[in-house]
C-alpha cells in the first residue's frame, strides 16, 4: 500500500501550503475501454430467458417444501448469494411460517438460522430461545464445543443483538473463540465459510462482494442445489454487466466534469466510490437512484479535499458562506481554482432536478441542505485544526457527525429512488432520527479510527481519538478501543430501529443498513476509499471486472 505524502506547496500568489499527495486512479478509464467486454445482446438475452426459467423452478421449491428447516436452509442460501430480491413475497411468506414454529427441539444450528432469519426481516424473536444451550451454571453447554456448523450460526446470530441481550454478548465471545479454535480442524467448505466470517461477520457484510465470494464455497457444498448454483451465477453476471454499464456512463461524466484533473490535490474516485453506493443497493430498479447518488457522493468527496487538503481557512470561509448563498453570483467572491467546482456543484443539481419527475423535484432542495449543513461543519472543523483546538468528545460529535457526510449520502441514496421515497421519508430522515444517528456515529468513528495517524501528518482538525484521550487521559489505544466499543454500540442501536415496527417503510430503513455495512467494508483495515490501491481495488475486481466462470 502507497503511503500519502505530505508536501509544501506555493501557488501562483505564492501562498505555502500544505497538500497531501494522493495516488492517481488506480482504474483510469478502464471502465470506459472495456466496455466492448459487457456481454452481447444476444447473449444476455438467452442469460435472462434462463434466469426467468429457474425462478419459476425456485418459486415451486417454496409452494412445494413443507419440512420448515428445508425453508430455512433455502431462505439462507438465497439471501447469501444475493437472489433475496427475486423472491420477497415467498420469503416473507415462508417467515410468517416459521415465526409461528415452536423451536424447543432445535438444536444449536436451527434455533441461531431461525433466530437470525427472523431478526434480519424485523421480527422481535427473543433471545430466551437460547437459554436451552446453558447449563446450571450459567455456562454454554460442552456438548457445543465441536460443533463448528451451529457455532458459525449462533456467531452470525449474536451480530443482530440490541441493547440488553446479555446472552447475544456472551456468545459472540464464545462462538468467536471456539470457532478459532476449531479453525485448523475443519474440511472445505466449512473452513473456508468460518475464516470468511470470521473476518467481516454476515450481517455486516456488503451484499454483492459477500454473494461474490460465497459462490465458490457453495458450490461445493455437498447439499447445494444445482438450480439456484445455476441461477446465482446467471444472476450475478447479469447484474454485474448493467453495474459495468452504469459505471462506464458515470466514468464519462467524471471526465467531462474534469475537476479531480483540474484540482490535482483531490482524489479521483469515480469507481471507488460507485463501488461504495453499490454497497447500498445493487438491485436493477434502482439504476437511476445508484447513478445519482454516486455523483453527488463523489462531488462531496471534491467538496471534502478542498477543506481538508489544499486551502486556507479564508477560502474555506469564502466558499462557506458561497455555498450557504447557493447561487451563481455567489461565485466572483471565490479563489480562481475553487471557481470551477461551485459552478459544476451548481449544475450538477440542475441536472439532478431535470431528470426527477415533477413530483420528486423537491427531493433537491433536502439535498441542498445537506450539503450546506456539511460545508458548515466542514469549515467549523478547519477552524479547530488552525487553532489546535481540542474539543470534548460531546462538542466533537455535534459537529463531526454531521461532516461524516452520512445524513447527506442517505439523502442522496434516496434522491433516485422512486415512488417508496414520498416526502414524509425526507422529513423523517432529515429530522435526524435515531437510525441516520447511529450510521452517522459507525461512520464518524470508524472514519477517524483508521484515518488517524495519517490525518495527524497534515495538520488536520483534531479527530474524535484525540477528543477521547484528551478528556480521559488515554493513550491512542485505549482510545481506539473505547470508540470501538461506541460503534458496536451504535450498531445495536441500528438493530433495535431495524425491528417491527419499522418508522419507515423497511425498503428505507434498509438502505441505511446496508450504508452502515458499506463502511465496516470501506474503513476494516484502513480508509480503503482513500488508499484505493490495495484491498478495494481487489474486491472491486471481483464484484465489477471478474464474471463468474458458468
Amino acid at each position: 500500500m502507497e503511503k500519502q505524502s505530505v508536501t509544501l506547496v506555493s501557488d501562483d500568489q505564492g501562498i505555502v501550503r500544505k497538500s497531501t499527495k494522493y495516488h492517481p486512479s488506480v482504474w483510469g478509464d478502464y471502465f470506459i475501454r472495456n466496455s466492448s467486454l459487457n456481454l452481447l445482446e444476444e447473449s444476455t438475452q438467452r442469460m435472462r430467458e434462463r434466469v426467468e426459467e429457474l425462478k419459476v423452478q425456485v418459486k415451486s421449491m417454496f409452494k412445494d417444501t413443507s419440512d420448515i428447516l428445508q425453508i430455512m436452509n433455502l431462505i439462507d442460501s438465497i439471501q447469501l448469494l444475493r437472489l433475496d430480491y427475486h423472491f420477497e413475497n415467498e420469503i416473507d411468506d415462508a417467515l410468517r411460517l416459521i415465526f409461528e414454529v415452536d423451536d424447543k427441539n432445535y438444536g444449536l444450528y436451527e434455533t441461531s438460522l431461525r433466530f437470525r432469519l427472523l431478526r434480519q426481516r424485523g421480527y422481535n424473536v427473543s433471545t430466551d430461545t437460547f437459554n436451552k444451550f446453558k447449563d446450571d451454571n450459567g455456562s454454554f453447554i460442552s456438548t457445543l464445543n465441536g460443533d463448528a456448523k451451529g457455532l458459525l450460526s449462533f456467531y452470525n446470530a449474536s451480530y443482530l443483538a440490541t441493547h440488553g441481550e446479555i446472552i447475544l454478548d456472551e456468545a459472540n465471545y464464545f462462538t468467536k473463540s471456539q470457532l478459532v479454535s476449531l479453525l485448523s480442524e475443519l474440511e472445505q467448505p466449512l473452513e473456508t465459510q468460518v475464516s470468511l466470517f470470521l473476518e467481516v461477520p454476515l450481517c455486516r457484510r456488503i451484499k454483492s462482494l459477500l454473494a461474490r465470494k460465497y459462490i465458490p464455497i457453495y458450490q461445493k457444498d455437498a447439499m447445494r442445489n444445482d438450480i439456484i448454483l445455476e441461477l446465482a451465477k446467471l444472476d450475478f453476471n447479469l447484474l454485474q454487466s448493467l453495474h459495468k454499464e452504469e459505471l462506464k456512463k458515470l466514468s464519462i461524466w467524471w471526465n467531462d466534469l474534469a475537476l479531480a484533473k483540474s484540482l490535482k490535490f483531490a482524489r479521483d474516485r469515480i469507481v471507488e466510490g460507485y463501488y461504495w453506493v453499490l454497497g447500498m443497493y445493487h438491485e436493477p430498479q434502482f439504476s437511476r437512484a445508484r447513478v445519482m447518488c454516486t455523483k453527488a457522493f463523489c462531488v462531496l468527496s471534491i467538496m471534502d479535499d478542498i477543506y481538508d487538503n489544499y486551502s486556507t481557512l479564508d477560502e474555506r470561509r469564502l466558499l462557506t458562506e458561497a455555498i450557504k448563498r447557493w447561487n451563481h453570483q455567489a461565485v466572483d467572491s471565490l479563489p480562481e481554482y475553487i471557481k470551477d467546482f461551485y459552478l459544476k456543484l451548481l449544475k450538477n443539481f440542475e441536472e439532478f432536478e431535470a431528470e426527477l419527475e415533477f413530483n420528486e423535484k423537491y427531493r433537491v432542495q433536502y439535498l441542498q441542505n445537506e450539503f450546506k449543513a456539511v460545508a458548515i461543519a466542514y469549515f467549523e472543523e478547519s477552524k479547530w485544526g488552525v487553532e489546535g483546538y481540542v474539543p470534548s468528545l460531546d462538542e466533537h460529535l455535534r459537529v463531526s457527525l454531521i461532516s461524516s457526510a452520512c445524513s447527506m449520502v442517505i439523502c442522496s441514496m434516496y434522491l433516485g429512488m422512486g415512488e417508496v421515497a414520498t416526502k414524509e421519508i425526507f422529513e423523517w430522515y432529515s429530522s435526524f432520527p435515531k437510525p441516520v444517528e447511529a450510521c452517522s456515529i459507525i461512520g464518524r468513528l470508524l472514519n477517524d479510527i483508521r484515518s488517524h495517524e495519517m490525518e495527524q501528518e497534515r495538520d488536520h482538525a483534531a479527530s474524535t481519538v484525540e477528543s477521547y484521550m484528551k478528556e480521559h487521559g488515554t493513550n491512542v489505544k485505549v482510545a481506539c478501543q473505547k470508540l470501538r466499543e461506541m460503534v458496536e454500540k451504535a450498531w445495536k442501536n441500528l438493530n433495535k430501529e431495524s425491528l417491527n415496527p419499522t418508522p419507515v417503510a423497511r425498503p428505507i430503513i434498509e438502505r441505511i443498513l446496508s450504508f452502515s455495512k458499506s463502511m465496516e467494508d470501506v474503513y476494516r483495515y484502513t480508509d480503503e476509499y482513500t488508499t484505493s490501491d490495495n484491498k478495494m481495488k481487489d474486491n472491486i475486481s471481483l464484484v465489477l471486472v471478474e464474471p463468474i466462470p458458468i
